[in-house]
């Protein structure tokens, strides 16, 4: 890579560095206002909300400073080439995209398949994903994302008396 395709990297790192203390700042702000949403009873002095409210308030002063320090790190020009350095960044990494991606569509199906079988169909895909695909990884694949799945719930259900999401898809 050269001189100027480096700097245009570390510019473009520095852009994800600044959104990202955006977006720390804007929870902060928000979980500042849940946390004053917390009941306390009529013994507390400051309130149940108190010392989430301290920590909020002090992540948001960080994050503040982070933001204004970060922004005048990047040069004018570096907003233009962002579009570019972030779509060479996606295609260099794309098994870190797909697998969060696959994660989030996890996260998203398991209130509606349940545990068994959005644990089984992303175990199942990170696997197919990730490994050299020959019959026999194949089947060792089914079988871990069984186990994994189905076996799980039935070990928590079982042993530990702890239920797992069953999804709304099938009992709702």
């Amino acid at each position: 890579m050269s001189e100027v395709g480096k700097q245009h990297s570390l510019e473009a790192g520095e852009i994800a560095r600044f959104l990202s203390y955006i977006v720390l700042l804007v929870a902060s702000v928000a979980l500042f206002i849940a946390a004053g949403q917390i009941p306390s009873s009529m013994f507390e002095t400051l309130g149940a909300g108190a010392f989430p409210r301290f920590v909020f308030a002090a992540i948001f002063l960080v994050a503040l400073v982070a933001v204004i320090d970060s922004l005048r790190k990047i040069p004018r020009t570096a907003w233009g080439r962002l579009g570019g350095e972030l779509r060479r960044c996606i295609i260099s990494r794309y098994l870190v995209v797909t697998c969060f991606a696959s994660f989030v569509a996890y996260l998203l199906l398991l209130p509606v398949l349940g545990f068994s079988i959005a644990s089984f169909a992303f175990v199942f895909a990170m696997q197919f994903i990730l490994m050299p695909r020959s019959p026999v990884t194949l089947v060792i694949a089914l079988l871990i994302a069984l186990v994994f799945s189905f076996g799980l719930n039935l070990l928590f259900a079982d042993v530990f008396n702890v239920f797992l999401p069953r999804g709304e898809f099938f009992h709702g």
